[in-house]
């Protein structure tokens, strides 16, 4: 019955730092995740879309998460599909125009209407200051398909729209934040202070997952984790591939989650995160 209902999340307004890591470690403190994906596209703000293994779990974070501060942003968190409530798409494959000199009084309808003859555009949007909404004079169009974009680019560059003749060429995105630096971008480890910072100070529970089913053990977990520090609690799910440790001192924890997030046990690749607390 469980499977018709949805385990997926839409999570919007969040700082642009975060990294899926981040986020993960963030949800599966309510439950394990299944997977993560944030969506970066020019101009637009990221969003993520988180997938939970059943829809209770999903259910619980999307009430616990939503308008949630987080880095100094309340999140938006809502369900990724929903009854007469289109999903907000995968639009990051897409091949996004950049258009300067647009003239101020260009509406979005007028922008589309203009590029519209080229193909199937996903995406519309002028750049607007965020205080007066006016427009900073240029906008991105994305097509679905390249070669419509590129014909777009080509007819449209130097043509008159409004009371200015527009520059029509390929955007480029805005770089994420550089992997090397500690702020748990995929690639570059967090530090120690930022994994203790991301839970409560009294949490001490880690989850390790990324296991195929039945080769976890609690022995194998015991063997890795007790090099970090005192275990008061094991709880292993070998069908699902994943445990959970709890540490007598949050240090120990910390430790266990800066030094063996991503990396291999038994040749095995896995993740882990802070886990629920209780």
């Amino acid at each position: 019955m469980d499977e018709s209902q949805p385990k997926t999340l839409y999570v919007g307004n969040f700082d642009n730092s975060v990294s899926e890591e981040l986020l993960w470690s963030l949800f599966a403190q309510i439950d394990m995740v299944k997977n993560c994906k944030i969506i970066r596209e020019p101009a637009n703000d990221p969003y993520a879309f988180i997938e939970f293994t059943n829809h209770q779990s999903a259910s619980t974070a999307l009430t616990a998460m939503n308008k949630r501060l987080f880095l100094d942003k309340e999140m938006k968190v809502n369900w990724a599909t929903s009854p007469g409530n289109q999903p907000k798409a995968d639009t990051s494959s897409h091949h996004y125009i950049f258009v300067g000199d647009l003239s101020p009084e260009i509406e979005t309808e007028t922008l589309r209407e203009a590029f519209a003859p080229f193909g199937e555009i996903s995406n519309c949007r002028i750049v607007r200051d965020p205080q007066t909404l006016k427009s900073k004079g240029c906008a991105f169009v994305s097509f679905v398909k390249k070669a419509e974009a590129q014909n777009a680019i080509q007819s449209m560059n130097g043509q008159w729209l409004g009371s200015r003749s527009i520059r029509t060429n390929w955007s480029t995105r805005k770089p994420q934040p550089p992997r090397e630096t500690s702020k748990g971008i995929k690639g570059g480890k967090p530090s120690y202070e930022e994994i203790y910072n991301q839970t409560s100070p009294t949490n001490a529970t880690v989850y390790c997952g990324g296991f195929a089913a039945n080769v976890i053990s609690e022995e194998l977990v015991h063997k890795h984790f007790g090099q970090f520090g005192a275990i008061q609690d094991i709880r292993v799910f070998k069908d699902k591939g994943y445990a959970f440790i709890k540490f007598t001192t949050k240090e120990a924890a910390t430790h266990a989650i800066e030094a063996t997030h991503n990396t291999d046990i038994n040749g095995q690749p896995v993740k882990c995160f802070w886990g629920k607390e209780n």
